[in-house]
């Protein structure tokens, strides 16, 4: 993947859709969707298309290769956004209580708390780096005081969640991914291990606890509790920090829209959702074949791996109108962002209410910030629309 689609996906992807928006990949193997029409069709479409990228995968391997994948295969292959029914909903079900707008709400004021306290400590400095220093810590808090486990080491938890996103989000540009990832998925497991024993014997009132007593009654595997722990953890954060640096990237490279929610913070929930459609924190996701099937005229081979462009949906102009313009009071905005279907993101209602914290507090207390750097680099994967960093200077 060359370095101009990494810094700009949506142009790649515009041509692309413009061209064939159904196209085989050769170098990928694999079919990439620009269109909106087709991208939620596949999204909504449980029948003909599996989200079982373990599965798939295993067949894919060479016998003398699966050895080499088997941590990430233990951990990886019980996470819910690789099952497909009916596990993908016993899973669901499990955590969907906890993740409910209703239930998130009475979580605000402890999120607001969070982001207060961080800008309390960067405001009067006049620069940050936004991804490490705000974008990260902000929902990695949120997620271990959910788990009950805020002590946890935040450095040791990025470390291993990056090792792991290499091989989740598709790092095209290290080979040796798997080594990497299976390093991180061992890692963390044995880090959360000893937090699930603590709960078997003396249960919280935390999302570990739940998933302890879940095991208790027969609903979870022990190595569903643990894989699912790691789940949690890893995609409890990961995401919103790249909702959160992407979109204050956007406001401010437009001053105005900044201003704006200065100004009219009420505009707050409907600019978040148009930063999810703008640049949003995950590019694509990934799709099997079940069988033949037809898709924009296109035939479909069972066994076909789809790459769902989530980013090129969200810019389709057939679907909105002057894509490529960020207009934070857009309506309506179907954008899908947060996927679609069964597998729509589970913590997309807590991922809202976190980016809505973030970016009013940061309006409210940032003045005229810059961006201090030349250059900006995101990390070379397919998946994932993620900055290495973001240094910014402000007015104090």
């Amino acid at each position: 993947m060359c370095q101009e689609v990494i810094d700009d996906p949506h142009s790649y992807y515009r041509g692309l859709r413009e061209a064939e928006p159904v196209h085989w990949n050769e170098r990928w193997g694999g079919w990439v969707l620009t269109g909106y029409d087709d991208v939620v069709t596949v999204l909504r479409d449980r029948e003909h298309f599996s989200s079982d990228r373990m599965g798939f995968l295993a067949r894919e391997l060479p016998a003398e290769k699966q050895a080499d994948y088997k941590p990430i295969f233990d951990v990886l292959s019980q996470w819910m956004v690789f099952r497909d029914p009916p596990d993908h909903t016993r899973l669901r079900i499990l955590l969907n209580k906890f993740f409910t707008p209703k239930a998130v709400e009475a979580f605000r004021p402890r999120v607001r708390g969070i982001v207060n306290d961080l800008l309390d400590d960067l405001a009067p400095k006049g620069r940050m780096d936004v991804v490490r220093d705000f974008a990260y810590l902000t929902p990695l808090t949120v997620i271990l005081e959910l788990l009950g486990a805020p002590s946890l080491d935040r450095d040791l938890i990025k470390e291993w969640s990056e090792q792991i996103g290499v091989f989740f989000f598709i790092r095209a540009d290290m080979p040796e991914r798997r080594a990497i990832a299976c390093e991180g998925v061992k890692s963390m497991c044995e880090y959360l291990q000893p937090l699930v024993e603590e709960r078997r014997r003396k249960p919280q009132d935390d999302l570990l606890s739940v998933l302890v007593q879940a095991e208790k009654e027969g609903g979870l595997s022990e190595q569903e509790v643990i894989s699912t722990a790691v789940l949690l953890v890893f995609g409890g954060h990961e995401t919103t920090m790249n909702l959160i640096a992407n979109g204050a990237l956007a406001l401010i490279q437009h001053p105005e829209a900044w201003t704006q929610l200065n100004h009219h913070p009420d505009l707050v929930p409907s600019a978040v959702e148009e930063l999810l459609r703008y640049d949003g924190s995950v590019k694509a996701t990934v799709r099997w074949a079940r069988e033949d099937v037809d898709l924009g005229g296109t035939t479909i081979k069972g066994g076909d791996r789809l790459l769902v462009a989530l980013s090129a949906a969200n810019r389709d102009p057939a679907q909105f109108a002057n894509p490529d313009t960020l207009d934070i009071t857009r309506s309506p905005n179907p954008h899908v962002a947060f996927a679609h279907g069964i597998h729509v993101c589970l913590g997309a209602p807590l991922a809202r209410m976190e980016g809505q914290e973030a970016f009013a507090a940061l309006t409210r207390r940032i003045t005229n910030p810059r961006v201090a750097a030349e250059e900006l680099h995101y990390f070379p994967t397919v998946v994932s629309r993620a900055l290495k960093e973001l240094p910014v200077e402000f007015d104090t």
